[in-house]
């Protein structure tokens, strides 16, 4: 079957933002004399949205009201400096440009919220897409299918037309539950190991990997 459009996550598929977030979640903490992580706990952490992130950088035990308050300082300090360290992966402004040109449309869709989402699309991939789409009080986060379905009754196609690509257990989940297909990449946030394990049907570790299979689909 040939996609009409394909979507894209955005954290460790189309890009590194690791740096960013692992930045942003330690200056909240320092803010709140809590001790640092390591950026590998920060990647096992991230791909569940912000406030599961604040829950588990905490120390545990840290009560409800205190998780608020880091999640609170956190959100607004990160789209503040969500964009310092951050670049897409390698192969990807030109993956999208093949695609555009062979007449896919492209989405990206993302845990961050909505306005974080929006800025790093319209910085790092000026004119390739079609829409960006993040959490938003009437957008559940993934693993929820709402950002796939808005994404496609917004541009007026049956999901069932759509591509997801992303590259953790999340996005496996989340195509699963909006009954559309999923290719996972790995070169992101999560290995090939633990993308099998989450159930991973089709795994590319390029870009041009990708292009290749999108493209050859009939």
């Amino acid at each position: 079957m040939r996609y009409e459009a394909i979507l894209f996550d955005m954290d460790g598929t189309v890009l590194y933002t690791l740096e960013d977030l692992h930045d942003a979640i330690n200056a909240a903490l320092a803010h709140f004399g809590m001790p640092a992580l390591t950026l590998e706990q920060v990647r096992a952490y991230v791909g569940n949205g912000s406030a599961r992130l604040v829950e588990l950088a905490v120390p545990e035990g840290t009560s409800e009201e205190t998780r608020q308050a880091v999640l609170d300082w956190y959100k607004p300090y990160y789209d503040a400096h969500c964009n310092i360290k951050t670049r897409p992966y390698a192969g990807i402004p030109e993956l999208m440009q093949e695609l555009r040109a062979a007449g896919l449309r492209l989405v990206i869709i993302s845990n961050k919220p909505d306005s974080a989402v929006r800025l790093l699309a319209e910085d790092h991939f000026p004119g390739l897409l079609d829409l960006a789409v993040g959490e938003t009080a009437q957008v559940r986060r993934k693993p929820w299918p709402d950002m796939i379905e808005v994404s496609a009754a917004r541009l007026g196609l049956d999901k069932s037309r759509c591509l997801y690509v992303g590259d953790s257990e999340v996005d496996v989940l989340t195509a699963k539950n909006a009954g559309i297909d999923c290719a996972s990449v790995c070169w992101g946030f999560r290995s090939r190991e633990q993308l099998l394990e989450a159930g991973a049907e089709r795994i590319f570790d390029s870009a041009d990997s990708l292009r290749d299979w999108i493209l050859s689909r009939e």
